[in-house]
């Protein structure tokens, strides 16, 4: 596709450089017999008697008639040129919709004035010191707002047609707080617009023993429908649509992002592989005997789950039994976190 591009560009290029072609001339049309004035014909349809003066035989009806206006030859046009694909400049980046504030340093610009230029920090009431403006209130403004500010303000008053350039050195007014299963959790600062995938590669990245459950809660506004806390769970899989849609949420200044942990489940007993499995979304206790190898041959299909309730602490004993569940008369029992799936020997 680059490759496409850039010999479309070439082409066009090529193109705007190279002189249009001439028109070709447009031929002279060749009077006829019947169109000439000195014709027998016209002559003779003049009348002589008439006290009016003859009229023209080129603008009496009947010259108009007989003579055939000659088409003119269309001018062939020079096929015009596709416009080149123009670079958008650089500019500010993620900072165009970065509102600063007290903490924030910005880097002002006046080119081909360097005393007036300042790395100046945004104070605590909002504003920045600039040469010749002195104070300049820029809490709450966007960098390109910043801009056009000061470049009104030194053209007012100092400088003809100044040219200025702002933007965002550091960001140090806006954070966020990334909790749980990431690699380097904390305060985080917010660098224009910040999305859910930024934080989470700033954070050093998911843990091994991340979940895929997110959590966010907004301390400013709301998120849609008024709720304040939104709930992201990435497929574990691989990224599907609804995950690329979760990752480009847009973050604000206060929330907080929680990376739930991966939730387990243990096998113990006469299996092949006894231990913790990874519980995924309705994992059941066949899947679970499944994952850990299966049934050894002294192993029981009457099979126990110690299930602990995660707000009371209630223990609830739950007996399954396999061979019920494997005919189909039983259901499948779709596993909790933290249960505990014991196979007992069988009784011989």
């Amino acid at each position: 596709m680059s490759l496409l591009l850039t010999t479309f560009a070439l082409a066009a290029a090529l193109a705007a450089q190279a002189p249009a072609p001439s028109p070709t001339p447009t031929p002279t049309p060749t009077p006829t017999p019947q169109a000439s004035a000195a014709s027998p014909q016209s002559q003779a349809a003049t009348p002589v008697t008439s006290p009016t003066p003859a009229a023209s035989t080129t603008d009496s009806p009947q010259a108009k008639a007989a003579v055939p206006e000659a088409t003119p030859t269309p001018t062939p046009q020079a096929t015009p040129t596709p416009p080149e694909a123009v670079a958008t400049p650089p500019g500010n980046g993620p900072s165009g919709q970065y509102r600063v504030g007290p903490g924030d340093i910005l880097e002002v610009s006046v080119i081909g004035h360097p005393d007036l230029s300042r790395t100046p920090p945004v104070q605590p009431n909002g504003v920045v010191n600039l040469p010749l403006l002195g104070e300049v209130l820029v809490s709450g403004l966007t960098a390109p707002e910043i801009q056009r500010k000061v470049t009104t303000l030194l053209e007012r008053d100092f400088l003809v047609d100044p040219q200025v350039e702002v933007r965002v050195q550091e960001y140090q007014s806006q954070f966020v707080i990334v909790l749980g299963e990431v690699n380097s959790p904390g305060r985080k600062p917010l660098r224009g617009t910040t999305r859910l995938i930024d934080l989470l590669i700033n954070a050093g990245g998911l843990k091994p023993t991340a979940s895929g459950e997110i959590s966010i809660t907004r301390t400013e506004g709301t998120f849609e429908g008024g709720r304040d806390t939104l709930q992201v769970a990435l497929s574990s899989s691989g990224l599907n649509a609804q995950d690329r849609v979760n990752l480009e949420l847009q973050l604000r200044n206060g929330d907080m992002i929680s990376v739930g942990a991966k939730k387990h489940v243990t096998v113990e007993g006469e299996v092949a592989k006894p231990g913790r499995y990874p519980l995924e979304s309705d994992l059941t206790i066949l899947s679970a005997i499944s994952a850990a190898g299966g049934l050894t041959r002294f192993g029981s299909n009457d099979v126990k789950v110690r299930r602990v309730d995660p707000v009371g602490g209630k223990v609830e004993v739950l007996e399954v039994d396999l061979n019920a569940v494997r005919r189909g008369k039983k259901p499948d029992l779709v596993l909790q976190p933290n249960d505990v799936v014991t196979v007992h020997r069988r009784k011989f």
